[in-house]
């Protein structure tokens, strides 16, 4: 565990989340949202939805305006048979923020999340202040093996077996039979497991699968940004990790940290995939500190040109 310090007084009044509603291009996207001031956006990972980032919301919320979304395909949005890409993605991540009067955010995202915000980092680097990746997808090719499965031809006529409603009262029966012999679930075990339980419902089981192919196969990430992260040079950027993970381990946040001089790398010990809700405290803290020890980006296209030629090799003239 990660040492703190003693609170000093009496702390504002946590801010309670709100869910709302908006039509974007003609479909339904929900998000919770509290609090006043910079703007901050929680994209959450796969088969999730914002219930991901409840537990650091009230924390966040003193000090900035939070704003969660349920994907496009998750949660309470719509789950169209569409485009479920990272680009597809990071483009109504920014279409929320106009709509919500934002010109930019800082943006943190866990997982598939956190992929998503690398890719509204490099289509929209005008609009991204930071970026806090929390066991992000997209910085190396392992991934957990049930994942990888996902990927293999005819995945799609066995997932409805395995992702039914019966499997889901059998493991919900299964759950009440340990916890009346006392033996409760962790927080990382019930976000897999709330996951899981939403994934029951065909349409969301139909955009879960289309969002697992677009970026992952049987060999693993298929999507990588590691060419890529010299872009992010500044743009302020922590990596935060559970020591834990075994979905996407922690050796991919060391490989980034490498990839990107300049960045905060924080391992949290003792988590898992889910850092946020084993371990909110903490998390908030870390994004709090690194929310006011770092000034926010302000990137152009003519910033990003230039890094791009000096990044080019030079080319020979021909003899």
């Amino acid at each position: 565990m990660r040492e703190r310090a003693a609170p000093r007084g009496a702390r504002p009044r946590a801010e309670v989340a709100r869910r709302h509603f908006i039509s974007l291009h003609g479909q339904r996207m929900a998000y919770l949202e509290a609090g006043e001031g910079p703007a901050v956006l929680l994209v959450h990972g796969i088969a999730e939805a914002a219930w991901a980032w409840e537990a650091v919301i009230p924390a966040l919320a003193r000090t900035h305006r939070v704003i969660a979304p349920d994907l496009l395909g998750h949660g309470r949005s719509a789950k169209p048979r569409g485009d479920y890409s990272l680009g597809n993605q990071a483009t109504l991540m920014r279409d929320l923020l106009i709509s919500l009067d934002e010109d930019r955010a800082t943006l943190v995202g866990h997982s598939l999340g956190g992929g998503i915000t690398m890719q509204f980092a490099y289509q929209y680097p005008e609009r991204c202040e930071r970026m806090v990746l929390v066991s992000s997808g997209g910085l190396g090719q392992e991934v957990t093996f049930l994942l990888r499965s996902l990927g293999l031809p005819g995945a799609d006529l066995v997932a409805p077996l395995v992702l039914s409603g019966t499997a889901h009262d059998l493991i919900l029966g299964a759950g009440r039979w340990l916890g009346r012999r006392g033996l409760t679930a962790g927080a990382g075990q019930q976000a897999m497991w709330r996951s899981y339980a939403g994934l029951t419902e065909p349409a969301t089981r139909d955009a879960f699968l289309a969002t697992v192919r677009a970026v992952i196969d049987q060999r693993g990430q298929r999507v990588s940004a590691i060419e890529r992260l010299y872009l992010a040079h500044a743009m302020p950027t922590m990596l935060l990790w559970g020591e834990n993970d075994r979905i996407i381990p922690a050796t991919h946040a060391a490989l980034a940290h490498d990839e990107m001089p300049g960045s905060r790398l924080e391992v949290v010990s003792g988590a898992g995939h889910f850092v946020q809700l084993e371990e909110p405290e903490v998390v908030a803290e870390l994004i709090l500190d690194f929310l006011a020890t770092t000034a926010p980006a302000r990137i152009t296209a003519a910033d990003m040109r230039e890094v791009m030629r000096a990044r080019r090799p030079k080319r020979h003239r021909a003899s």
